[in-house]
């Protein structure tokens, strides 16, 4: 029996390879989920506009615009998880996908049960809006983690977080990695446990991919030098929210 998660959920497949976007797809509809395809980055992006998809799979090499410069365009308008699906498993193609916005890299070849695993790591709860947050007062609750600029609060149970009345836009791959890190504030939290809490169906990749996650959310989070050391790192161990 297919579970809620699935019913109902859209996933984009912007893949060029006729037989593998069809495979996927044919997969994925028996799982429950509704399916978008596409070949084409340009098309892909109008398909999103006119409505968003709760998660994509994306290869990188496309005809016309690639992968990489369709996730650059997509990123600022969505929080939806990017996975990205691609023959190219050089550690720097993997990296620059991950700096241009995705969440998640699966190499070709591969099984669908693995992506089907990816996907609902992905979506799994907290649930994180596909959308960013409209603007509106700030939460009564939540986590201060830094009183000395914004203030800057984090709402896990809203899915929000905020510097003064600015929401900042955040993934959900960034969601889970700050959830982790501020349910545990002052504790070290090694690359493995981020792994793991990030995505809990399991993560076949380099937990170096951590490293690149937490790159993007600093750039977020530490805003201005009153901001920075708020994520710190811990040589040889991993990472420690400091709230302040």
């Amino acid at each position: 029996m297919r579970g809620v998660q699935e019913a109902g959920r859209r996933v984009l497949i912007l893949e060029d390879d006729y037989g593998l976007r069809t495979s996927l797809r044919l997969f994925l509809e028996q799982e429950g989920y509704t399916v978008g395809e596409a070949d084409d980055a340009e098309v892909a992006l109008e398909m999103d506009a006119a409505e968003p998809f709760d998660v994509m799979l994306v290869d990188l090499m496309l005809g016309g615009i690639d992968g990489f410069t369709f996730i650059r365009s997509v990123r600022p308008r969505t929080t939806a998880p990017i996975i990205v699906i691609s023959a190219r498993d050089g550690a720097r193609d993997v990296v620059a996908a991950l700096e241009s916005g995705a969440d998640d890299y699966v190499r070709k070849p591969f099984d669908v049960a693995e992506v089907r695993a990816r996907i609902k790591a992905a979506l799994r709860r907290p649930d994180y809006p596909t959308q960013p947050a409209a603007a509106g007062p700030r939460p009564a609750g939540g986590i201060v983690l830094d009183s000395t600029s914004g203030p800057l609060v984090f709402d896990p149970d809203g899915a929000t977080l905020r510097r003064g009345e600015e929401d900042l836009h955040l993934t959900s791959t960034e969601f889970k990695l700050l959830l982790a890190l501020a349910t545990s504030p002052g504790r070290v939290m090694t690359r493995e446990n981020l792994v793991n809490q990030m995505w809990p169906e399991g993560h076949h990749g380099d937990v170096r991919v951590v490293d690149v996650h937490v790159s993007r959310l600093r750039n977020k989070v530490e805003d201005g030098p009153a901001a920075r050391g708020v994520i710190s790192t811990v040589r040889g161990l991993g990472y420690r929210l400091d709230p302040r």
